[in-house]
């Protein structure tokens, strides 16, 4: 990395949509099997890492006036204290209690004159276990580049060594002359859009490929210009977030997918489709509602691109079908959806919408960023995202990783967003609400294990 590197135009819209009510941190919590080792082990683990990651010791410099790309820039003054704290669970250190504290934790803004990452060891749990939960910035990291700093931080093998961490001295940030000459080279990227453009003129056979392939893709994204169905799932939210956790399977999802059809995807969205019908049910507007629109993001990061740390996301959009009662009629509806949105490339349509997001100048794609974070309040309820991760334990200095249950921040109006994260024959969801108004959110997740456990009991018994 350079002394100064611009930022991407999707990596500094997390930045811009980010006001005082809308942190834009992901994260989550890892539990592990104890006891928790010392501070100073704990410390030379993350030291030793650090030169893998070397955006963790990089803070962000703005120019005045947003008039230019944000860029990354080497802290003179980092010091991995600061981002490595250690706390501990009152008694008696179970669920309840490490939710309380991930949700205080993830309701508190990053330090926009640090690098925007932290790292919480939480000791106190039941059972002898302890947890280390992670907090950073999302303008630094999409949920599969997350995914992949796994493979950083946590070892595959229960007797590893701490490597010596590797000699560091921060790069000098350039002159005020020289901020603003490199945040130009990065506002100045949508020439190279146009010079492409200029190049697809000369091959009109392949703008007519190019652009039929936009028409059909953009198609899903139609129903987007009905707004949603009004829930109490949007409106105005407030600076604290509520955060709890639902479990599965994938034996289980798998032994569904197998009788049903489908992917895993597909019974996980049937799964989430029932916890928000026992929600909706329990304030008691299932009556009303028939369907609840869902973000489902989706990673366009080619393959090629794996461990880069950038955000590379598109979206598609799902309708829950809440207002079916029989959860095989929810899975064959989703399942339908899914289908039709692969065949017309639904995601590749919002990765057109990325790719047209760079032709605005900085300041523009500020504006329309923060416009973004407010267009959800009219055009969806909430967010599932799906992200896989390793399916072989890990272990961090010696203990074992015994689960990993995602954050995913809220934004625009939406008070209820999922992430689901698979590990080691294990799914969890970790849901994240508006602290005032979803304080039932365990009724939810209590609903998402009861609707697999529902379509796990249909899957086992015999035809008719």
């Amino acid at each position: 990395m350079t002394a100064a590197e611009p930022m991407s135009v999707q990596d500094a819209t997390f930045l811009h949509v980010e006001d005082d009510v809308t942190p834009m941190h992901v994260g989550g919590a890892a539990i592990l099997a104890g006891p928790a080792p010392d501070h100073d082990e704990l410390l030379a683990r993350f030291a030793s890492k650090l030169h893998l990651v070397p955006r963790y010791r990089q803070k962000v410099r703005f120019l005045p006036l947003h008039l230019g790309t944000p860029l990354w820039v080497d802290d003179p003054h980092f010091n991995l204290d600061y981002h490595v704290r250690r706390t501990a669970l009152p008694a008696p250190g179970g669920e309840r209690e490490l939710h309380t504290l991930v949700s205080r934790v993830m309701s508190q803004h990053l330090d926009r004159a640090r690098p925007l990452w932290e790292i919480w060891a939480v000791e106190g749990l039941s059972e002898g276990r302890w947890a280390v939960v992670s907090k950073v910035h999302h303008c630094m990291v999409d949920g599969v580049a997350a995914a992949d700093l796994m493979s950083v931080v946590f070892d595959r093998d229960a007797d590893s060594a701490v490597d010596a961490p590797q000699p560091w001295s921060p790069e000098p940030a350039p002159d005020l002359v020289g901020v603003v000459r490199r945040s130009a080279a990065g506002a100045l990227r949508p020439l190279a859009g146009v010079r492409g453009a200029a190049a697809l003129l000369r091959a009109p056979r392949r703008v007519l490929a190019k652009g039929t392939e936009a028409v059909r893709a953009s198609r899903p994204f139609a129903p987007l210009l009905r707004p949603a169905k009004a829930t109490s799932l949007n409106g105005p939210i407030g600076p604290h977030r509520r955060w709890t956790v639902a479990r599965a399977t994938l034996e289980d999802v798998r032994a569904v997918r197998e009788t049903l059809g489908g992917t895993i995807n597909d019974v996980v969205l049937t799964a989430i489709t029932r916890g928000f019908r026992d929600l909706l049910e329990a304030r008691g507007e299932l009556s009303e509602i028939e369907v609840v629109r869902s973000l489902v993001p989706v990673s366009v990061r080619a393959e090629g691109e794996r461990g880069v740390l950038t955000n590379r996301v598109s979206a598609v959009f799902a309708n829950l079908p809440v207002g079916l009662d029989d959860p095989v009629a929810r899975h064959t509806e989703i399942r339908g959806q899914m289908d039709g949105l692969k065949q017309a490339r639904g995601a590749v349509a919002g990765e057109r919408l990325v790719q047209m997001a760079g032709f605005a100048p900085p300041m523009l794609a500020a504006m329309a960023g923060r416009l973004a974070a407010r267009l959800p309040l009219r055009t969806f309820n909430t967010a599932t995202t799906n992200v896989p991760g390793p399916q072989q334990p890990l272990y961090f200095a010696g203990r074992r990783l015994l689960e990993s249950s995602p954050l995913i921040p809220l934004a625009g109006g939406v008070r209820i967003v999922i992430g689901i994260f698979s590990y080691d024959g294990t799914l969890t969801f970790g849901i994240t609400g508006d602290y005032a108004t979803a304080a039932d959110v365990d009724v939810l997740a209590r609903g998402i294990e009861a609707g697999l456990t529902e379509l796990l009991d249909l899957s086992r018994k015999p035809p008719a």
